[in-house]
């Protein structure tokens, strides 16, 4: 599938999505909304068959938070990265991607953990690098550990 095709389908299946190009991939951002059905459309439909989320990434882009996933079809041999944003700072939620691939569990824990963002219909939200009781978001830019003296803020 080339990566214009792979746009009509985004398109198709969320025509809400903004569909860029870079150099190595085709790259959607996407509402929240529309996450969840398009990458299980993605997944499961026979044209791109997206079985492999190698990677989960949160990211602080001021004053949004968001995710960032990468895709592979192993059998076509075709990338996509996904990305989805949330405004709220103050209780960030997305939808949950692990009962699409399983391989997110620990990832959007990981996110959790450092960003802060919760993700609905996980199946086992909770910290798993940091003590529960730890205070803040160690990775969102404008976290201050005042013990450590660490300062993210610029």
């Amino acid at each position: 599938m080339t990566n214009e095709q792979l746009k009509e389908f985004i398109l198709k299946h969320a025509g809400d999505a903004q569909v860029a190009e870079n150099q190595q991939f085709l790259i959607a951002t996407v509402p929240a909304a529309s996450l969840h059905s398009l990458a299980k459309s993605l997944k499961e439909s026979a044209e791109t068959q997206f079985d492999y989320m190698y990677s989960l990434t949160g990211v602080d882009m001021q004053p949004a938070l968001g995710v960032v996933y990468h895709l592979e079809s192993t059998k076509f041999r075709h990338n996509v990265v996904l990305k989805v944003f949330t405004e709220d700072r103050v209780n960030p939620v997305l939808p949950s991607v692990t009962d699409i691939w399983r391989g997110a569990e620990l990832q959007e824990c990981e996110v959790f953990d450092f960003f802060g963002i919760k993700f609905q219909n996980h199946p086992d939200m909770r910290r798993i690098f940091l003590e529960d009781d730890w205070q803040g978001f160690p990775l969102r830019k404008d976290y201050k550990d005042e013990v450590n003296i660490v300062d993210l803020i610029k």
